[in-house]
Order: C-alpha cells, then structure tokens, then sequence
C-alpha cells in the first residue's frame, strides 16, 4: 500500500499528489512513468512521472479525470492509500549535448514536460518553454515554469490569458526570426505533437515526442500502445511503453496513433458511467 502525501487540485479537472514510495523516488528521471492501482481489483494505468523528492521518498504525478480510475483515484485524500505504485518504467529521456532547448506542453500534458525543463535548467542548458491551453481555468504550473526556464511563452486558445493562439504560433515566429535550438521537446495531446512537429520539421532541429497519451498496459504485453514509425522507406512496429515513450517525431505516424486511441472511446465511456453510478451510491 502506497500513502498519498499530499494532494492539491491544480485546476477543476486536474490533480497533483505526492505518493510516498521510497524506491521509486530513489531511481525515477524525467521521461519515465509508474504504473498504479486505486483498489486490488482495479484497472492498471500508467502515469507519467511529473516530479520526484529523493529526500522525502515522494513521487508526483499530475493527472486528469477523464476516466473511471482517474475518477476513484481522484476520490482519495490525504492520508489514505492506494494499491499499487510500481516503477520507474520507460526509458529517461536522453538530455546528452543539449546546451539550448524548446520545451512544448499542452494542456496536462505540461506536467509532463515539466521535469525535462527542470532537468535542462539544472543542466545549466538555456531553456525556452510554450505551454499552452484551451482558457485561462485549464492553466496549471506557470510559477513552476518560469523558474525553470529563461522565457515563457504561455497560449491560451480563447486568448483569456497570456498570448491568444495555439503553441504553434510563437514557434513559428521564433523559427521565422532564424532562432536555433539544440533540440524540440513536445508533450501533449497527438494532435498538437502532430502540428508542432510539422513546425519544426522545416528547420531541421531534432524534434522529440512523447506517446505517453497511447499507453494503457505498461508492460508492452496488451499492445494498446503500438505504433508505426516511418524510417527509411520503411514502416517499423515500436510499443510506446517499452520502446520509449520518447521517439523522433518525425517518424511517427499520428495519424494511426489518433486512429487507433479512438476505439477505446466507448468502451471508456462505458467504465465511466458505472464508476460515476457507483460512487454516487456510496455518496447516498
């Protein structure tokens, strides 16, 4: 059993806790993810890891309720416990020869792109991040942001805070302007990943994605997570979880990942109901 530590609500449809798991915390890097559950008879779900206290044997994890688990997970509180908490899972995402970087999040996806921007300031690399949501109530870790890169660029859809537009439009300004990066990090929902890798791939600048939105399993057992990268002519079969979830951008074929994501809408649909008719019995 794992004891949640701390639990904060980053906006109305986002969660941070810190969970107390000592040996997790004492190997977890940016990139990876754990893999927890609420109850012994729960779904497995994979969450990435958005921060670590090696001291404090804590890891975070920043999650969205969207779900039946999410939903029980985000029914716990403070000093309770939740069944499972293994990891770190994944491959750390590789940082080597980076001195100047442009971190991309979208939406929950920003907690995820956190820890690699704290990585590159820690590094001493100059870091430029764009996070970017749908209206200024989905906004989460400006503070946290600012002090982990040298400019922030923070987009809202509505433009009801910081610049109006999507993430794409300071990129495309930057590139227009003849600025250079090391290296593109993007995180967030496909569909963004898709339009952000297609601004980049004119420069040239190595772009990295992370399929972390594609895992279910964990394991590379369920298949869930494949996906199809383009390299060389050629189309080659990876699985997100044990294969990355970082991959070039530029090989990924998006366009099956969304595909492929969209069959297990009504089946999480479904879970989702009996979660929510459940706990309103037990709120009776």
């Amino acid at each position: 059993m794992y004891r949640i530590a701390q639990k904060k609500t980053l906006n109305p449809t986002v969660t941070q806790m810190d969970i107390e798991a000592p040996y997790v915390a004492a190997k977890a890097q940016a990139g990876q993810f754990i893999i927890l559950r609420v109850h012994k008879n729960g779904e497995r779900i994979p969450l990435t890891i958005a921060g670590y206290d090696r001291t404090a044997g804590t890891v975070r994890i920043i999650f969205q309720v969207v779900g039946a688990t999410t939903m029980l997970l985000n029914a716990k509180n403070e000093g309770e416990y939740i069944e499972d908490f293994v990891g770190p899972l994944g491959n750390a995402t590789d940082l080597g020869g980076v001195k100047k970087a442009l971190v991309v999040g979208g939406g929950v996806g920003s907690a995820i792109a956190l820890p690699i921007a704290q990585k590159l300031h820690e590094m001493g690399c100059e870091v430029t991040s764009v996070i970017g949501f749908r209206s200024k109530d989905l906004l989460i870790l400006e503070d946290e942001f600012k002090a982990a890169s040298d400019r922030l660029f923070v987009m809202t859809d509505d433009g009801s805070y910081g610049r109006h537009g999507n993430v794409c439009v300071p990129l495309n300004e930057m590139f227009a302007n003849g600025e250079k990066f090391d290296e593109v990090i993007t995180i967030g929902p496909l569909i963004m990943m898709k339009f952000v890798v297609a601004a980049v791939k004119p420069t040239g600048i190595p772009c990295t994605v992370s399929m972390n939105p594609i895992m279910i399993d964990g394991t590379g057992m369920c298949g869930g997570c494949r996906l199809t990268l383009h390299r060389d002519g050629e189309r080659i079969t990876k699985f997100a979880c044990v294969d990355g979830p970082d991959f070039n951008g530029y090989e990924v074929d998006f366009d099956e990942a969304m595909s492929r994501g969209a069959m297990y809408r009504d089946f999480e649909r479904h879970a989702l109901e009996e979660t929510c008719n459940l706990l309103n019995k037990e709120v009776k």
